[in-house]
């Protein structure tokens, strides 16, 4: 699993400026010099084809769908973790390298937003002027930008099933997840708060875009992986500052797509289950859930019924213990005998998540107020006890430029800037400063993000190109002839027989563990490349 977070970026006191120059500023921040030539391989990328087993004609698809369309700017950069960063649209982005587990997920999310701000610092230094950076969704004009999960799961899996799944689970798990939102509606049309930023610029239930009539279900099937998977790339999660939402968020996620995976041999009826689940107008309950601070709103049901999105959340997880009790046995207490102590962990952060859903609901505004424990594990109220309490003391309502400035103010990456860096100290943490500030420079060792990031940063003169599922390297020149260049800017001449290319698409082949050898033996790219395609033709 890994994320991709797309940043606001301004210059503070301006009112005009370019923000897309002001985004290549930023990443231009972020290079070095050694690695600055090394280019994003669009080759494998295929933005439009379709998991409902369907391709929109590339002169049928909006130009901002066409993401494999390569830059003629310099625009990517690959961070020394082994992640991505590069200018998307108008947005500064960082994509985090691969991992495993939610909570190396949310670690190496945690390091994009220091890799960001270190960026901007650069470029504000370079410009004479500072950059502001924020982690939002929105700027209440009209505007929103992602910040996106993505899951490699089984391709066996049928996708109406995924769909099914996930449209109950994305629709309901703002009560916990949600980041908290200043402003109703896209161009905040009324005054108020919400749970969520982005639920209010859903507009559809299942689509193939990303930037317009956003999906609850986005069907963009690029697996960067092999045949057997695809990946599931989620655009409806809020830009959380504090980690359990976001460790939640990812792990959650992957539960339910374990279930997915397993639920039939597991004996599990899933499909019975998503009957009950099916939502009359899942985007209406999108924007439902997210505007109702009271958490009990009644949601209305394919079959007539109604139902709530803890209720929702309740029959998720059951599900999941259920298949789990079947999968892996039981202890004496009736607990399922989970894999790991990470899934341990989900599973005991996702029912108190729920508990202290259950509590919120039932207090009035004045016993919210005073909720300490639950607001460090709730972002959106944790968020909403601060402005409520300046909203008091301001004697305003909720379209008071002055709310507004301390909402924005809590998604500043700047610390010197940042509300939520002033009360971080009170929120609850999946992980450490130092684990985070670890992960600006260290891959994962157990993903191919680790070799990525290896070979960028032991033959960065050799590399030329890079994406997630491949590398390619210049061979080095014999002996000691002088490679050949064309003119005036006498560019080194490369023909394809100057390259080779590693197809790194299991992202699980590529670790610390088995790579390591060859690399500290290896003498150049070439070398290594070459050792590690032998060794993968061995092992086959």
């Amino acid at each position: 699993m890994g994320t991709e977070t797309e940043y606001a970026v301004s210059l503070p006191g301006e009112s005009r400026y370019n923000p897309v120059r002001l985004s290549f500023d930023v990443i231009e921040g972020a290079a070095d010099p050694d690695r600055a030539h090394i280019r994003w391989d669009y080759r494998q990328e295929d933005p439009v084809n379709d998991a409902r087993g369907m391709r929109l004609e590339r002169a049928a698809a909006r130009p901002d769908m066409l993401t494999d369309a390569p830059q003629l700017n310099i625009t990517n950069v690959i961070a020394p973790n082994g992640g991505r960063m590069y200018v998307d649209h108008a947005h500064p982005e960082y994509s985090a390298p691969e991992t495993c587990d939610p909570f190396e997920a949310v670690r190496y999310d945690r390091a994009g937003d220091l890799l960001m701000q270190q960026a901007a610092e650069r470029a504000a230094a370079k410009l004479g002027r500072p950059i502001a950076i924020h982690r939002n969704n929105v700027d209440g004009k009209g505007a929103s930008w992602g910040t996106h999960e993505n899951y490699m799961m089984l391709r066996s899996v049928p996708f109406d099933t995924v769909a099914a799944l996930m449209t109950a689970h994305f629709v309901s798990r703002q009560i916990y997840t949600g980041s908290g939102r200043v402003g109703i509606g896209e161009h905040d049309d009324q005054a108020g708060y919400q749970l969520s930023q982005r639920a209010d610029y859903v507009h559809m239930r299942i689509g193939l875009q990303t930037t317009f009539d956003r999906p609850i279900i986005n069907t963009r099937d690029e697996p960067h992986a092999d045949a057997d998977h695809r990946r599931l790339h989620v655009i409806v999660g809020d830009a959380n500052r504090m980690d359990v939402p976001q460790t939640l968020k990812l792990g959650v996620t992957s539960m339910l797509l374990w279930l997915a995976e397993h639920a039939e041999t597991a004996g599990y009826d899933l499909d019975a289950l998503l009957a009950t689940l099916e939502l009359d107008d899942p985007v209406d309950a999108m924007h439902a859930v997210s505007h109702d601070l009271t958490l009990g709103r009644a949601l209305r049901l394919a079959d007539g019924t109604e139902t709530t999105a803890w209720n929702m959340q309740v029959r998720l997880r059951a599900a999941v213990y259920e298949a789990a009790a079947l999968t892996y046995g039981v202890d004496t207490l009736g607990e399922p005998l989970w894999p790991n102590k990470p899934t341990r962990a989900i599973m005991a952060m996702w029912g108190q998540a729920l508990a202290d859903v259950a509590a919120v609901r039932h207090a009035d505004d004045e016993t919210r107020l005073t909720m300490q424990a639950e607001a460090s594990r709730l972002e959106w109220l944790m968020k909403w006890q601060l402005l409520e309490r300046l909203r008091r003391r301001l004697r305003s309502g909720w379209d008071d430029m002055r709310i507004r400035a301390v909402n924005l103010r809590w998604a500043a990456l700047d610390p010197a800037q940042s509300v939520f860096a002033k009360v971080e100290r009170s929120t609850e943490r999946t992980v450490s400063d130092a684990d985070v500030q670890a992960a600006m420079s260290r891959a994962p060792l157990d993903t191919r993000a680790w070799l990525r990031a290896a070979v960028v940063d032991r033959y960065p003169a050799q590399v030329v190109a890079a994406s997630w599922s491949h590398l390619t390297v210049r061979r080095r020149t014999s002996g000691d002839e002088p490679p050949a260049t064309y003119g005036n800017a006498s560019r080194t001449v490369t023909r394809p027989s100057d390259l080779c290319s590693l197809d790194m698409s299991d992202p699980l082949a590529f670790t610390a563990a088995r790579m390591g050898p060859l690399t500290q033996r290896s003498r150049n790219a070439e070398e290594l490349i070459e050792e590690i395609t032998a060794q993968l033709a061995a092992d086959r």
